[in-house]
């Protein structure tokens, strides 16, 4: 199964905009991360439908951020794009029948359903301005002002 990294690129995605001094526009989100603006602009629609970012379209528009990053969480937005799954791990469902199977898949939902919710609780516990501090602590420290990936924009 294929990793899903739509939360990453995401929170990447936001941290620059809140960094950019005018608004980002799909296309320029799409080639930080080498992927097509539909992409981004679908991605970024849920985002845009919970209060987190804003779209203007026209020169000077682009991707904007909606509120402070100390207002929305890794939860937050991970809610906002879709819940993608968070575990490639899955319950057998062959022989429905099978008393085997049923006592596993009993065990597997249980711990897979109480990892999944601690891992959201600590989503819940970091928001996008923790993050940003933690960027402002690694820029200080390597004195650099975006990711190599990202240097064009500048």
């Amino acid at each position: 199964m294929a990793r899903d990294s739509r939360l990453s690129r995401m929170l990447h995605v936001l941290l620059h905009i809140d960094q950019a001094e005018r608004g980002l526009t799909s296309d320029e989100i799409g080639r930080m991360l080498d992927t097509n603006p539909v992409v981004i602009r679908r991605t970024m629609a849920g985002l845009r439908e919970q209060g987190y970012v804003t779209s203007e379209k026209g020169h000077g528009g682009g991707w904007k951020l909606a509120r402070p990053l100390d207002q929305f969480t890794l939860r937050d937005v991970y809610a906002a794009i879709g819940e993608p799954p968070i575990f490639a791990l899955g319950l057998a469902e062959d022989h429905a029948q099978c008393l085997v199977e049923q006592a596993v898949n009993a065990r597997l939902d249980d711990a897979l359903g109480q990892a999944r919710q601690l891992l959201l609780d600590q989503f819940a516990k970091v928001t996008l301005a923790d993050l940003s501090a933690d960027f402002h602590v690694r820029l200080a420290a390597h004195g650099e002002r975006r990711c190599n990936a990202h240097r064009e924009e500048r």
